[in-house]
């Protein structure tokens, strides 16, 4: 007993040197990590206090509903934010039921083999191309070949491609963590492939997707050189067409083909110009921009703890 003893002590005692080693590692990482994060924080609320500080004084209903003008005291951002928000329900339209889709065919319906493989990596390496490269595609395709124009549809539509790979792997994620055993339950059942997927898969999937989905937005509403690549105006002193009219059938959708411009366009022709009363007009509708941004974030969450308090119950 005791030359086992003797045999194995070096052993138990080097074992325990390196789990201390290990340990002294992992504080080392999360000291590390803490230091980033603290980092990053701090670098991010200072450039919030400098955005409050230069354009919080702006911020009134003059600002929120006047045109953009020469003269930095009466210019607004009505035309921009009207835009973006106009921009972004065409985003929103054609994205995200694209985007969806195709998440949901290629979780549950397509088969396994090389052609899925490739959609799955171009998927992925989508998400990862600069917006500026989706600004010239649709600059060839849409504007030029379709005749589309520069206008808002084909903003829409351009941003649409650009948060195509980002709903539709946040949407395949979603469909991922759905147990198997629910899909099983409802197949032994008697249900369809159809009903299985309508009925219980998306329900369940539905906080991720909807997060996913407005996370894109989000991305989507910040985003500048697609849309100066298109040809969106910096400088505009109307609003496009009503969608409501008084005559039938009380709908247009003349509004589609106007030209437009965008909150980061227009900050980005203030801060562009010499004058501190334009940079406090940029700052300002920066703040509006990152309300928006936060707004829909804000969305998400919401749905997203409704939804799964309702599949708990």
């Amino acid at each position: 007993m005791t030359d086992v003893a003797h045999q194995h002590g070096p052993r138990r005692i080097v074992s325990e040197v390196q789990v201390l080693r290990r340990r002294r590692r992992e504080r080392i990482f999360v000291i590390f990590g803490l230091a980033s994060t603290l980092i990053g924080l701090l670098v991010l609320l200072a450039l919030l206090g400098n955005l409050v500080i230069d354009g919080v004084a702006r911020l009134d209903w003059n600002f929120l509903t006047n045109f953009p003008s020469r003269r930095a005291a009466q210019a607004g951002i009505l035309s921009a934010w009207v835009g973006s928000l106009l921009v972004i329900l065409v985003t929103a339209c054609i994205g995200a039921p694209l985007g969806v889709g195709a998440g949901i065919y290629l979780e549950e319906y397509s088969a396994r083999n090389w052609l899925t493989n490739i959609i799955e990596v171009n998927v992925a390496n989508l998400a990862a191309v600069p917006s500026i490269v989706y600004g010239l595609l649709a600059l060839g395709l849409f504007v030029y070949g379709f005749g589309t124009g520069r206008s808002i549809f084909t903003a829409g539509l351009t941003l649409a491609l650009l948060i195509l790979p980002i709903v539709i792997v946040a949407t395949r994620e979603a469909i991922r963590s759905v147990p198997q055993t629910i899909r099983e339950a409802a197949l032994a059942i008697g249900a369809t492939k159809g009903q299985v997927t309508k009925d219980h898969v998306l329900p369940a999937a539905l906080p991720g997707v909807l997060t996913g989905v407005i996370i894109g937005l989000s991305r989507a509403l910040g985003e500048t050189a697609p849309l100066i690549t298109i040809g969106a105006l910096t400088f505009i002193a109307f609003l496009p067409a009503p969608p409501i009219t008084s005559e039938f059938p009380f709908v247009s959708f003349e509004w589609l083909f106007d030209g437009f411009t965008v909150l980061p366009i227009q900050a980005f022709n203030w801060i562009s110009r010499p004058g501190r009363d334009f940079h406090a007009n940029a700052a300002a509708a920066g703040l509006v921009l990152l309300i928006m941004t936060l707004a829909l974030n804000s969305i998400a969450i919401v749905l997203r703890y409704r939804l799964r308090k309702r599949l708990q119950w």
